[in-house]
């Protein structure tokens, strides 16, 4: 499965995934989100028992804002409804792997 498009009107469905949750939160002008969304796209396709969603800033500023994203890349992990885990920047994937499996 490839990586959902996230705004404000399916965001609601997201939260009440029964699966692990991961967001991108990115801009198509980022350098470093460039460098992260190949690998978020590959999580998605290799792993379905994910749930992996991409989140543009310029796009949708009010979720940025809701989750306090200062700096992009960030990368959200959320289970149950709750945020879990959390970092900016650009992070292999081994590294984002592990943000879900903890």
């Amino acid at each position: 499965m490839s990586a959902l498009v996230v705004t404000k009107d399916n965001f609601s469905d997201i939260l009440k995934s029964e699966k692990p949750v991961l967001l991108d939160f990115y801009a198509d002008w980022c350098g470093p989100c460039k460098m992260v969304s190949p690998i978020v796209d590959e999580i998605a396709e290799e792993n379905p028992q994910y749930l992996v969603g991409k989140i543009n800033v310029d796009n949708e500023p009010e979720l940025a804002n809701e989750f306090g994203v200062m700096s992009i890349p960030t990368l959200v992990v959320i289970k149950n409804g709750e945020i879990v885990n959390q970092s900016a920047g650009a992070r292999p994937k081994h590294s984002i792997l592990a943000m879900l499996e903890d």
